[in-house]
């Protein structure tokens, strides 16, 4: 789990500079990762037992590939040019929150005060960042709507994470990621051709490459399988925890190469934020809720 969140980490201000140049879009990198990490999990598959997938579900895991995938992985690629790395991995912080939210909504799961604490948390936090990013003007061309594109990726990885609750249950990681890979490198093609078509591949240098190569492999395929071990190993509230390692790679990294600053307000909504997911972290389930009430029953 540490070792894919600090790839994670890395991701953002490796992107910032792969797209610094203008010759790779955000877009394009997009394309690479969902269509570059597509055809490593089909290659993996081939060495993994075959599953069969029924034909519903397949058309299940295109609604899934476009949330968890495609909206989830091209509004953090557009957000991290617009805005600045350390803030758009800050921000990634906050999805715990959003699936507790929408879990209530959707699913019935309870509200505690500890999960109220921490939405009110993270809330002020979200909103502190984006102001004084408004009025520091970070780095980026539009941090603002840079900020709430990352926020909409959050938003819409939670959307599936809820949606797809019970049905990601019935297949493996490497099923489940071969499918919606897929189905969304199919949705991403319509969209990105004119992007492909227009890009001068002669003008792109060896270090955006290799850049690109490491988005791809690493902070997309290798992630999710060490995310993968992970969770067979360790409980899900240490699982949680190893989301706070992103934020501090990314800004440590950024602050280095020069492609963020941190300042005192920036530390508060970090306090805010990482106090808010903790809070929701360490909250109990609807699963936790009836068990004790079973318990005590007894």
């Amino acid at each position: 789990m540490f070792g894919a969140n600090v790839m994670w980490g890395l991701m953002s201000p490796v992107a910032k500079i792969v797209m610094s140049g203008a010759v790779i879009t955000p877009l394009l990198v997009t394309d690479f990762r969902i269509a570059g990490a597509c055809v490593l999990f089909w290659i993996l598959g081939l060495f993994m037992p075959r599953e069969r997938v029924a034909p519903i579900d397949k058309l299940r895991l295109v609604g899934a590939g476009l949330l968890g995938v495609g909206l989830n992985q091209g509004s953090f690629i557009f957000g991290v040019q617009l805005s600045s790395p350390g803030e758009a991995s800050i921000i990634t912080t906050t999805m715990p929150m959003w699936v507790m939210i929408l879990a209530a909504l959707i699913l019935r799961e309870p509200i505690t005060l500890k999960k109220l604490g921490g939405i009110l948390l993270g809330a002020c936090g979200a909103l502190l960042l984006v102001w004084s990013t408004q009025t520091r003007g970070a780095t980026g061309s539009n941090p603002v709507l840079g900020d709430l594109l990352v926020l909409g990726a959050q938003l819409s990885y939670a959307l599936y994470l809820t949606l797809y609750k019970n049905f990601i249950k019935r297949y493996s990681l490497v099923t489940l990621m071969k499918w919606m890979f897929l189905s969304a490198t199919v949705l991403a093609l319509p969209v990105s051709i004119g992007t492909l078509t227009d890009t001068k591949w002669s003008a792109i240098t060896s270090g955006e490459i290799l850049g690109m190569v490491y988005v791809v492999v690493c902070a997309t395929f290798f992630s999710y399988l060490l995310v993968m071990i992970g969770q067979k190993a360790l409980r899900p509230t240490l699982v949680g925890m190893y989301n706070y390692v992103q934020p501090i790679v990314a800004s440590i990294v950024g602050i280095y190469l020069g492609l963020d600053s941190f300042t005192p307000m920036k530390f508060i909504a970090v306090g805010l934020i990482f106090t808010g997911v903790w809070l929701v972290t360490i909250s109990k389930s609807r699963a936790d809720m009836e068990r004790l009430a079973a318990e005590s029953d007894c």
